[in-house]
């Protein structure tokens, strides 16, 4: 018994010896583990892109939304009753102003030209007897063969005779007119509307609306501005009338199109505190229509001396903005920033950032907290400045740009 007993305590102890060389070995090569993953990690900073902070004079622009509105719109109605004779135009075409568009059947109105003409050549005929008479009145008045009282009778008779005459002359023009008005011509250029009435019903005048007619080029578009956006956008150098605009339609990218102010209220709205304005837009191509909306850009004020950087290196922690910071010696740094407007794909940062400095746009997963090292890559912050590119390219890795 006591040999088994000691058989295996002298087991135990081979044992036991066993697992403190298992464990120390283990404890090795977790340490060796450790040991590389330390060296890697300080060999191999992590890899992000870097830009320059732009420092540039800036006009920031504002986005409003408008709505497109034909310079001149026109409903024809009749000017004088009649039933539609003729259709005279493609629904939706282009017409230019004097084009014959409608035409009410003409006889009523030439019938009454006749009957105007023959009474002015019966009162023309009334006339030249009363000027006969009242010259041979004169005659015999000086010869002392009839008497004052008939002489006077004679002049007022040749005065109503002109007086008819007159007349005569204005209802033979109004019944002219009123012919002229059987032809219903476009008053302006620009784009018929659907025939509201067609050939062989009445139109009644000054009622019946038979179509509409609006111009296409150039057109309008008006948007209205808040308070500050108004009054900050009359400091601007160049604006006011007459200033740039740039137009977008829906669906359309970015703004495409370019307009001028023309029209600016002479007072805001008091219900809305909004100004209203106008731009004044080229439409060769009838690409706008009335009543489209429309996307409109406005300066609305602009700065000498202004710091940008790409919208995606700006980073947020609740109601605070920041940016990280590479140093020269490839240090990452976090820094409190104040944005202001957007400029673009850039915006503008009031305070936090000055000329030189360097902020991360690509990679800031990568970075776990200030002072970590990283290896930058120094790209543009946009992609237009391709000299940036250039320029970047012959720098060594943590330079300046100039």
């Amino acid at each position: 018994m006591k040999h088994l007993k000691g058989k295996s305590a002298a087991g135990v102890r081979g044992t036991g010896a066993y697992k403190s060389l298992l464990v120390a070995l283990i404890a090795m090569v977790l340490a060796g583990c450790d040991v590389q993953s330390e060296v890697e990690s300080e060999t191999a900073p992590p890899e992000v892109d870097v830009a320059h902070v732009i420092t540039e004079p800036v006009t920031l622009w504002e986005s409003f939304t408008g709505r497109v509105v034909a310079p001149e719109t026109v409903e024809l109605r009749p000017r004088v009753s009649g039933y539609i004779d003729t259709v005279a135009f493609e629904e939706g075409e282009l017409v230019k102003a004097g084009d014959l568009l409608f035409q009410i059947d003409p006889r009523p109105y030439q019938a009454r030209v006749q009957a105007a003409q023959a009474e002015r050549e019966q009162a023309n005929s009334q006339l030249q007897l009363a000027m006969s008479e009242a010259g041979r009145a004169k005659t015999l008045l000086e010869s002392r063969a009839i008497s004052r009282e008939e002489f006077d009778q004679r002049n007022a008779a040749l005065l109503g005779a002109k007086a008819q005459m007159n007349a005569a002359d204005a209802a033979l023009a109004s019944a002219e007119l009123d012919l002229q008005y059987t032809r219903i011509i476009a008053p302006i250029s620009g784009r018929a509307g659907r025939a509201m009435v067609t050939k062989g019903n009445l139109a009644s005048a000054d009622q019946t609306l038979l179509t509409t007619v609006v111009s296409v080029d150039p057109m309008h578009v008006y948007f209205e501005a808040n308070e500050q956006s108004a009054f900050e956008s009359l400091q601007v150098p160049g604006a006011g009338k007459s200033a740039p605009v740039r137009i977008g339609l829906s669906g359309e990218t970015g703004y495409p199109h370019q307009g001028t102010l023309d029209f600016i209220d002479n007072r805001l709205n008091s219900s809305t505190g909004t100004l209203q304005y106008r731009a004044e837009l080229a439409n060769p191509d009838g690409i706008f229509k009335p009543g489209q909306f429309a996307r409109v850009e406005m300066p609305v004020a602009k700065l000498e001396r202004a710091v940008l950087v790409n919208r995606k290196a700006v980073m947020t922690d609740q109601d605070r903005r920041y940016v990280y910071v590479v140093d020269e010696h490839n240090q990452v740094a976090r820094r409190q920033v104040t944005p202001g407007s957007v400029a673009g794909e850039l915006l503008v940062i009031q305070q936090g950032l000055e000329r030189g400095d360097r902020v991360i746009v690509n990679g800031i997963q990568k970075v776990f907290g200030d002072g970590a090292a990283v290896q930058p890559n120094l790209v543009a912050m946009r992609d237009e400045d391709k000299h940036y590119r250039s320029i970047a390219a012959t720098l060594p890795t943590g330079g300046l740009l100039p």
